[in-house]
């Protein structure tokens, strides 16, 4: 009795066991079956979008010999050479249109022994007008591709692309069309299968056979057209897939074979049908072997039932470790995306009262691979904002190398154009996957507004100038990560006091309601249009309702990012003006340092910060005259001060050679004398003497700018 019930329990685990893998195979067959429907119909709308590419891309050359009957077979030639699929290429001009040509006028080419022959083929006994896909273009004005017919000559299933043709008027004058043969479609499209006797086909919007296997057995062709006729028949039973993408129903062969018939429309035209048919033979074969094996080895006894048990654990096992491997890979990306929610700005407050800034980044997965980042350096704010091309995880790798490298080249260095150049001949390297970004860096000078900036691709900023929302014509220049040689250029403007910039990726433009259309350029120009006094962050928040309500609940196909930059200009009034003129000689070292303590002791600084002010403008000055000047010539420096009470501001002032000294990099303190580099050293003193360093080319002369925020004494 032990045995007989163990032989049951041993019988009831292997059916449920059975039925259990049959219906994950089943689910599996559906998947694998979609996906080859999937794949194989973008390959063939990718052959169709080809021949109809080859017809739009020469209908121009056609308008423009529209007085020249005969010209139209040269265009024709064009057209056949251009798709080797192509058969034939034909123009059917409206009745009249060409009267010495009489009323039907259809210049025809097409291949014949390797060669093209050309023939005007309308009469009135082959009346084209009567056609009713002529008919059809006419009355619909715009393309199609006809069913399958067969060619009367050669004997070829052919389908026919028809584009109607207008003159510089809008009046329709031609038809111009396209024959391709239909024989390499089914070559492409049974060229691999998912199961070695599954087998793909393409019919027609009413069911009419366009392409198959080329099936040599009389019986397989037999079944196929049985097949199809299920398809076209209303009454077979048939249902959708899980997925609700494919339609279903269930075959047996003339042998008794089983199988599954899925099949499914194109999207857009043509709307044409394709099918692939799979036998449960080979789907379930391997299935139902073991379950044969499993009832022979019953007879074994409790062995047996030890091993089902075994067999049964394991696939519970394999079932467990992919959910775990499943849920692991969700909870890394969920990690991934807190980090790059972390690489951006985590705050958009400044701590200062000339410049307002606001960023938004919304992933259109888990990760994206936008990028947005700016700071404040030496009394300038960079900024950058970016958009790797493709999306997911391996974008938001190269997101995060982009804004490090951006980082990275900012930090001593004011020119974007070169660090652009810098991030540039970084990512090329080792790029085998061709990976590019759009990318754009400014950098905002903010005590006399002059940006500069360089664009690497890029949309093109929208900047609020005058009271109007304008685009700045600037440069497109190419994505960063494509030609290490590239030579970036940088340009300017001037943002003067409540002026804005509002930058953003093709996110925004391409964004798509459900209809498919794009929120687009015109659109962003009206809703940013009576915002002018607005926020920063008031603009970027509006903006992203906008697209929310437009896209009605679209999926977004793009990551989304905005950065909007408001600048104020801080007006105080001056408790303190002066200024001193210099001869580039160390001697004059002195007079600087009494006009110093001169404008410290009126200030009622005390005596330590007094003496720090002096020690940072005298190390400014001594650059200046060190470097400025070539040897023997003699110059000016011009040192302005000015206060607000709240401000000490040195402005030193030379018409000397450009040099900056801000983009020297910061001296190592922690490396010894004899291992530090020459130079950095007064720079560094500078910048821990003084709050605030800001360097300018302007005018043909260099302005260096030392700031301290005063603490008065009492």
């Amino acid at each position: 009795m032990i045995i007989i019930a163990a032989a049951i329990l041993l019988q009831m685990i292997s059916a449920v066991q059975y039925y259990y893998t049959r219906s994950l195979l089943a689910d599996e067959l559906e998947k694998r079956a979609e996906s080859e429907i999937t794949m194989k119909a973008i390959v063939v709308k990718n052959t169709l979008n080809l021949a109809e590419n080859s017809l739009n891309g020469h209908i121009w050359d056609l308008k423009r010999n529209l007085f020249h009957p005969d010209s139209s077979y040269s265009v024709m030639e064009l057209v056949l050479r251009s798709h080797p699929n192509l058969t034939g290429c034909w123009v059917a001009y409206v009745p009249n249109y060409f009267p010495e040509k009489g009323r039907l006028f259809e210049p025809f080419v097409w291949w014949e022994n390797g060669e093209i022959k050309r023939a005007e083929i309308g009469a009135e006994g082959r009346d084209y007008t009567q056609n009713r896909y002529y008919k059809a273009v006419c009355e619909s004005d715009t393309p199609m591709w006809t069913d399958l017919y067969e060619d009367i000559v050669s004997g070829l299933k052919l389908v026919t692309y028809i584009l109607p043709v207008h003159d510089g008027k809008g009046n329709l004058v031609a038809m111009f069309g396209l024959d391709m043969s239909t024989e390499h479609l089914g070559d492409t499209l049974n060229y691999r299968h998912i199961y070695p006797s599954s087998y793909n086909f393409i019919l027609t919007e009413k069911g009419q056979l366009i392409a198959g296997p080329k099936h040599t057995r009389e019986k397989k062709v037999a079944e196929m057209e049985h097949i199809i006729n299920q398809i076209n028949d209303s009454t077979v039973k048939k249902s959708l897939s899980n997925s609700g993408r494919t339609t279903v129903f269930p075959i047996k062969d003339a042998d008794g074979d089983e199988g599954t018939v899925f099949y499914a429309f194109f999207k857009g035209k043509p709307h044409w049908q394709i099918a692939v048919v799979c036998y449960d033979k080979e789907v379930y074969g391997k299935l139902k072997k073991m379950r044969l094996g499993v009832g022979l080895l019953l007879l074994a006894g409790l062995l047996v039932l030890a091993l089902i048990i075994t067999r049964f654990a394991k696939n519970a096992k394999k079932l467990q470790k992919a959910k775990v491997e499943q849920e692991r890979i969700g909870s890394e990306l969920r990690i991934a995306k807190n980090i790059q929610r972390e690489m951006l700005p985590r705050s958009f407050s400044l701590g200062r009262d000339d410049i307002d800034v606001f960023g938004s980044l919304t992933p259109a997965r888990e990760v994206g691979g936008d990028l947005y980042d700016f700071f404040i350096r030496d009394e300038k704010l960079f900024f950058c904002i970016g958009d790797v091309s493709g999306k997911g995880v391996p974008s938001a790798i190269v997101m995060a190398v982009i804004h490090a490298l951006f980082r990275m080249a900012s930090a001593h260095e004011n020119n974007p154009a070169r660090v652009m150049q810098t991030i540039n001949e970084t990512s090329c390297e080792r790029n085998d996957s061709n990976v590019f970004v759009t990318l754009f860096i400014g950098v905002l000078d903010l005590p006399t507004g002059h940006l500069r900036y360089c664009n690497a691709g890029h949309d093109k900023p929208v900047i609020l100038k005058n009271g109007q929302w304008t685009i700045e014509n600037c440069k497109a220049n190419i994505p960063v990560g494509l030609f290490k040689d590239f030579k970036y250029v940088m340009e300017e403007t001037m943002i003067e006091d409540h002026e804005m910039l509002f930058l953003y990726t093709d996110g925004l433009t391409e964004a798509k309601n459900l209809d498919r259309k794009q929120f687009g350029l015109d659109r962003v120009m009206a809703v940013l249009e009576g915002h002018q006094a607005d926020r920063s962050n008031e603009v970027v928040e509006r903006m992203k309702q906008e697209v929310v309500q437009f896209c009605r609940g679209a999926e977004p196909s793009d990551d989304l990012t905005l950065l909007a930059i408001r600048y104020e200009k801080v007006h105080h009034e001056k408790v303190l003006e002066d200024s001193i003129v210099l001869q580039n000689n160390v001697r004059q070292v002195k007079v600087l340092n009494a006009f110093v303590l001169q404008v410290t002791e009126r200030l009622g600084i005390d005596t330590k910060t007094g003496k720090q002010i002096k020690l940072a403008v005298e190390e400014a000055v001594v650059n200046v005259i060190d470097y400025a000047y070539p040897p023997e010539v003699t110059g000016d420096i011009v040192v302005q001060a000015t206060s607000d009470g709240q401000w000490l501001q040195f402005v030193i002032i030379d018409n000397g050679v450009a040099f900056d000294p801000t983009e020297k990099e910061k001296a190592d303190t922690t490396l010894s004398v004899e291992d530090r580099p020459i130079g950095g050293m007064g720079i560094l003193l500078v910048r821990e003497l003084m709050d605030s360093i800001n360097y300018e080319r302007s005018d043909g002369k260099n302005v260096l700018t030392l700031k301290k925020r005063l603490i008065i004494k009492s």
